[in-house]
């Protein structure tokens, strides 16, 4: 199984525009962060979790011109915004599996309205096969997935175990019947967005302690705002274990 990292930014991404924090004005690729989004790929199938504003720039710096899929965590619009973007990739291969919580499909719907029309559709409008996904394993190809039901303040959000991997992002709250699912992963993905605390996602030292909980070999921090500090800085003080992502960060697990 490979993951690729193609985005690990918070919802602003970095640099932030009209910013002059430091963070927002690094030389350092590592610092300059797209909207949260991962790549899975095994056996010949490649699949994508959430599509947001940058997923464009994001296919093209990967070379990506087929997916099999694209797994919403949440409806929020740094995780759904791209999804206009997939009308490429309908073009070349046809109707695009997307897998949601049944809330998250009725805003996508909403937002996207064009797209579920089944009357005198744009003929130019993305197609769309919808998979509602609830707390319990569903089947991709040649692959269970096991979803993680948290909390992201007052909004439900699902992180999703693959295998040896899981990956789950916005989390402030995560109950201990939803972390056990975790056990023996070797790979966990977990957002921190800063060091000081936030409302609706975990920071430095909630990411850390939730790692701690689940045990895997490594873990990898996303979801990364400008106020984490510089990527180089920050590395050097994790444990020997964890590391932040960055785009473009590849794995085989």
């Amino acid at each position: 199984m490979k993951i690729t990292f193609l985005g690990t930014g918070t919802s602003q991404g970095i640099p932030i525009i009209g910013s002059n924090h430091p963070v927002c004005l690094s030389n350092n690729p590592k610092d300059k962060r797209l909207r949260v989004s991962v790549l899975i790929e095994w056996d010949e199938y490649k699949y994508v979790i959430d599509c947001g504003p940058d997923f464009r720039q994001q296919m093209l710096r990967e070379n990506i011109s087929k997916i099999d899929g694209i797994i919403f965590t949440h409806e929020h619009s740094d995780h759904v915004a791209g999804l206009d973007d997939i009308r490429a990739l309908c073009y070349r291969n046809g109707c695009m599996n997307i897998y949601a919580h049944e809330r998250v499909i009725k805003s996508i719907k909403k937002r996207f309205d064009y797209i579920f029309n089944t009357e005198n559709k744009y003929p130019g409008a993305p197609d769309v096969f919808v998979n509602i996904i609830k707390n319990k394993p569903f089947m991709l190809p040649k692959m269970e997935v096991v979803p993680i039901d948290g909390d992201h303040y007052f909004v439900q959000v699902f992180g999703f175990r693959f295998r040896d991997f899981a990956y789950l992002t916005d989390m402030k709250k995560v109950n201990a019947n939803e972390i056990e699912k975790l056990k023996g992963v070797k790979v966990l993905v977990i957002n921190a967005l800063r060091i000081t605390p936030h409302i609706s996602h975990f920071n430095l030292e909630e990411a850390l302690d939730f790692i701690k909980q689940v045990q895997p070999k490594k873990a990898y921090l996303t979801h990364i705002s400008h106020l984490m500090g510089f990527h180089d800085e920050v590395e050097k003080e994790l444990p020997k274990n964890v590391y932040l992502a960055y785009d473009g960060l590849k794995l085989t697990i």
